[in-house]
């Protein structure tokens, strides 16, 4: 049966109601910080709503220099690049011999463990004794472009003729690389003289990679879909990959996200056609579009619970938010379950009113939904021990956007009585948060245009969620299937573009700014595209598939072009950080943009940075003193190989490209983008 939200009107009918409040937010009346405390996302506003920020730099234009291209003024570091060791003991990795095959090598897998990760995304900051120019960084290293790394790899466009299959068959070496290319990065830094560094050697300095012993913890643990031949009692699984954002708790851990764990795992076809699988099992898999034949990396030819027909259960167990202590060099990490399992592309932890932590999540794919966590205990501000396990306990929503600008966050709660029961495929609240897409479906829930980072605004309270792109949005109703379901691939209210080539982000307050209210209200911030050429709208009563809208403001001459909002950050003030990862309108490379989002510059975007040719830009974190913005290029020169590579970045002449970050800072000091 199809599911729908309630047909759309017109956007006349909700643009009343908005834009009293959005005249509000424009004119700067202050709004109610929410309660937080900790860090820079959970510290209380020190940044009056009414008085944002100044904005001070001179914005760049779009750029497709194989550089990084800042405004006047700035420079960066390059802090740390895909294959430096972390540790004496091993070697760094030499990229001018990946054409030589180095990392086909019989170390090569033993010495990546010890190395910094490929592909660099989510980046966190933990200050050590309270600094801004001293301490832990968490990285995420999402996968691995392996037409890249290997001399005659055919990488991702050899997968559909089976070219890549055969490679890695011969060189299975190469599965094992990837493995342990991906997965989490920790690594101390610090600024000394003005520059920054990793520290090597640092007892903090760990990988965490695909074959990592990580622990199961929240209603999941034990669970029959979790357990395995190798792990009967479903406690402990190996690894974790396909990281892409994250998050940072109050007390001070790391959350890492899997999200699209489903190109990892071979063979769909062989286990259906198994008869003695339970078809629970399979059926359970049927919203994770799994490959029918061979994975993306073929891991399954060195590693049989890639294997489907061999280990059934194993995708169950990934897909997770994984919590990892980065101060403690010995601690494991944990799957925590109770956040549900879909394609992770973060975690905002917030801080509510009443002490409880909510903590917001995107599913990176078309057509999904935004979720959101209440703990049931509350957080204790003097006591780190005691917010241990915090996040195994709560209650997992899905959010429905309404077309009168408000909506409602739906628990995921497993009830004999119905809708999430037997008789629709969960037999335990597991069972819900394991198939966490199909409950959020037979809710009614909304599905957004692949919706990533969603994060809170450290001086609002404010959520801001990354609604990247979906060029499968068709301009009239008709019911399609994606990802094992049926639904409607027209407009709505929260996603109103057709053919969505640039995305858009979506503002949400929550009723009474308490954020575990089961109410809000919502509307578009920002619509991508180019201002330029008359696209430019100011009432979402003229939007169309073109059209353009940032947040309402309207001198086209002083906006920059942006398409594929992927990461989002805020600096102290509330200003709305934005990272790209797609096609930009003017052809450019992705980069950086920024803009206030109260005052009368609300919706004033200004590009800040540029990447090198190629590559996306991830992470968007601010050191606490916001003199440091961390960056992370990943994938340079996408769609090279060793023999042709399509970028020189970071090392310039001849030299491979390398996924790395970058510390971005004032020449002289000062707050970055004042």
């Amino acid at each position: 049966m199809t599911r729908r939200i309630p047909d759309a009107p017109a956007f006349a009918t909700l643009l009343d109601r908005r834009l009293s409040r959005r005249d509000v937010l424009r004119a700067g009346v202050a709004v109610a910080p929410a309660a937080m405390a900790g860090s820079a996302l959970f510290a209380p506003a020190h940044a009056n709503a009414s008085k944002p920020a100044q904005l001070g730099f001179k914005p760049i234009a779009g750029s497709k220099a194989d550089a990084i291209v800042l405004p006047p003024g700035y420079t960066h570091d390059v802090l740390i690049r895909w294959g430096d060791s972390l540790s004496s003991s091993v070697p760094d990795l030499d990229t001018s011999k990946l054409e030589a095959g180095v990392l086909l090598g019989a170390k090569a897998a033993e010495y990546q463990r010890g190395q910094f990760g490929e592909n660099c995304d989510a980046i966190h900051f933990f200050p050590l004794n309270g600094r801004s120019d001293h301490g832990v960084l968490c990285v995420n290293n999402e996968y691995t472009d392996d037409g890249t790394m290997f001399p005659g790899h055919p990488g991702f466009r050899g997968v559909g003729n089976g070219a890549s299959r055969a490679f890695v068959k011969e060189h299975p070496q190469v599965a094992h690389v990837s493995k342990a290319a991906q997965g989490v990065s920790i690594v101390e830094i610090k600024r000394e003289r003005g520059r920054w560094r990793f520290v090597k050697d640092s007892r903090f300095n760990r990988r965490i990679t695909a074959d990592t012993p990580i622990d199961i913890g929240g209603p999941a643990r034990g669970a029959s879909l979790m357990k395995t031949k190798d792990d009967p009692a479903g406690e402990r699984v190996f690894g974790t990959f396909a990281n892409c954002a994250g998050g940072e708790t109050p007390w001070g851990t790391y959350l890492t996200a899997e999200e699209n764990i489903q190109d990892y795992f071979a063979n769909l076809e062989q286990l259906k056609a198994r008869k003695d699988v339970d078809p629970f099992i399979i059926e359970s898999h049927r919203r994770f579009r799994m490959w029918k034949a061979q994975s993306l990396y073929n891991w399954d030819i060195a590693d049989a619970r890639f294997n489907l027909p061999v280990a059934p259960t194993e995708p169950f167990r990934f897909g997770w938010i994984v919590e990892i202590d980065p101060l403690d060099p010995k601690s494991t990490p944990i799957k925590r379950t109770a956040l549900g399992r879909f394609a992770h592309e973060g975690a905002s932890p917030i801080i509510a009113r009443d002490g409880r932590i909510a903590v917001y999540m995107g599913d990176d794919d078309k057509f999904e939904y935004v979720y959101k966590f209440i703990s049931t205990a509350r957080f204790d501000a003097k006591d780190r021990a005691a917010n241990r396990n915090l996040l195994d306990r709560g209650t997992l929503h899905v959010a429905r956007f309404d077309a009168s600008g408000k909506g409602q966050w739906l628990p995921l709660v497993f009830d004999p009585k119905g809708p999430l029961n037997a008789a629709a495929g969960f037999r335990d609240q597991a069972d819900v948060l394991i198939k966490a897409r199909m409950a959020a479906y037979l809710l009614g829930a909304t599905p957004m245009d692949r919706p990533e980072d969603v994060e809170a605004n450290p001086t609002t309270g404010r959520i801001y969620i990354a609604c990247t792109r979906n060029e499968n949005r068709t301009a009239e109703p008709g019911t399609v299937t994606y990802g094992g379901r049926e639904i409607d691939s027209a407009p709505n209210a929260a996603n109103p573009r057709a053919s969505n080539a640039f995305g858009h982000i979506i503002e949400i307050t929550e009723a009474g700014d308490d954020h575990t209210s089961l109410e809000f209200s919502w509307e578009v911030f920002l619509m991508g595209g180019d201002p330029a050429g008359g696209r430019l709208i100011t009432d979402m009563k003229q939007v169309k598939t073109d059209s353009a809208y940032y947040a309402g403001y309207g001198n086209a001459a002083e906006l920059s072009p942006i398409g594929s909002p992927d990461n989002v950050g805020f600096d102290r003030a509330g200003n709305l950080w934005i990272v790209t990862d797609g096609a930009q309108p003017d052809g450019s490379n992705d980069g950086c943009w920024v803009t206030p989002t109260v005052g009368p510059n609300r919706g004033r975007l200004q590009q800040f940075m540029s990447g090198p040719t190629g590559c996306e830009v991830c992470g968007c974190q601010f050191s606490p003193d916001d003199e440091t913005l961390f960056i992370s290029i990943q994938h340079p020169g996408a769609g090279g190989s060793p023999a042709e590579p399509r970028s020189h970045w970071p090392d310039g002449g001849k030299s491979q490209p390398r996924a790395s970050v970058i510390a971005i800072r004032k020449e002289g000091g000062g707050v970055v983008g004042s």
